[in-house]
């Protein structure tokens, strides 16, 4: 059997061991751990208490794949490769932070501070986003781009498996993006993908709908790190070797995120024309007006495993079309994130929460 196939299988099936392993113990000796706010339901989906600790089994999973593969090269020093202490540091600063937030429900000013800490490491270790010549500009959108990504993530952890889905996908965007365009050769950025996307697959088996543990704000702020850095060095700069229209980057990250922009875009303008802050949680977002409109739980699941699978195909497709010069026919692919939004925006105009 070929080497790299081999080491790809033990990535695929040692972290979603772990995963299935660390869920189903939480669940049988923590029955109450992790749980918030048992009272507090009017801001919550679910108004059953449940274990918010699956972020644990993500981040073990991260921290296995980085260990794994120097067990597996041991000639190979990592850890000089500054982008992925980087990732190491600001990843760990985010579980951390969510795993408190969890347990204490912290305050939002040091939850935003802590964001802005991830995203300065993530820029300070070289992974930033290039659009422009001035480098000081680049980091701050980098550090924009990690906060955005970490309350927007959050936000769609609103009903159970969405954000897990979502991430996966994106990931495989990822994923795919770098072994068909080798943006970077370094091979372990494969394996860590690889091995990130067999946790949540594993995840899943507790958190589809109907969810017997949730991911809570440690896995949704670590998600929503990763999420970040391996867009910056797969999807924004994609275009290492050449050099494509900041426009056609732009698209090309729209149509990858498809899901967690649209819910963020929606829940900001209705709360925004309600003159409500689109800061705290609600029963407001594109999944819960679905509900609103007769799916159930499961086909809201359905529909945005859907749209996050064309978002990720899609977004493919457009980078293959820019790297092959063809610019302007790739942005014939961008109707597809109008039209979602169109669907899921109008819903939540025509069908609306129930009153009490």
């Amino acid at each position: 059997m070929d080497k790299n196939l081999l080491i790809s299988f033990l990535f695929i099936i040692v972290p979603w061991l772990i995963t299935l392993v660390i869920n189903g113990l939480l669940l049988k000796f923590s029955q109450t751990l992790g749980i918030r706010n048992k009272n507090d339901v009017t801001i919550r989906w679910s108004n059953t208490s449940k274990p918010s600790l699956g972020g644990i089994s993500m981040y073990v999973s991260f921290l296995i794949c980085v260990f794994l593969y120097l067990v597996i090269n041991v000639q190979t020093n990592i850890f000089s490769d500054s982008h992925l202490i980087g990732l190491f540091i600001a990843s760990g600063l985010a579980f951390v932070m969510g795993l408190a937030d969890d347990a204490y429900n912290t305050k939002p000013l040091l939850k935003f501070s802590i964001q802005i800490v991830c995203g300065l490491i993530i820029a300070m270790s070289g992974s930033v986003i290039n659009l422009s010549s001035h480098y000081w500009l680049n980091a701050f959108l980098t550090v924009f781009w990690v906060i955005i990504l970490m309350n927007s993530l959050n936000m769609l952890d609103n009903m159970d498996g969405i954000t897990t889905t979502v991430v996966i996908f994106i990931l495989l965007s990822c994923l795919c993006c770098n072994l068909v365009f080798n943006v970077d050769s370094l091979s372990y950025w494969n394996y860590i993908l690889i091995g990130l996307i067999s946790s949540l697959i594993g995840f899943l088996r507790y958190n589809a709908p109907s969810a017997k543990i949730f991911m809570g704000d440690s896995g949704s702020q670590f998600l929503g790190l990763i999420a970040a850095f391996f867009s910056i060095k797969f999807l924004w700069n994609f275009d290492m070797s050449f050099q494509v229209p900041v426009w056609n980057k732009f698209y090309v990250v729209l149509i990858c995120f498809t899901a967690p922009a649209i819910d963020s875009l929606s829940v900001v303008i209705n709360r925004l024309k309600k003159r409500q802050s689109p800061m705290v949680g609600g029963k407001d977002h594109t999944t819960h007006h679905l509900v609103y409109a007769g799916y159930s739980e499961r086909q809201v699941w359905y529909v945005f495993i859907f749209i996050s699978f064309m978002a990720s195909f899609l977004g493919i497709i457009m980078i293959y079309l820019v790297r092959n010069e063809m610019n302007y026919e790739s942005l014939l692919l961008t109707p597809f994130f109008f039209i979602a939004f169109y669907f899921l925006y109008r819903n939540t105009q025509k069908y609306k929460q129930p009153d009490k």
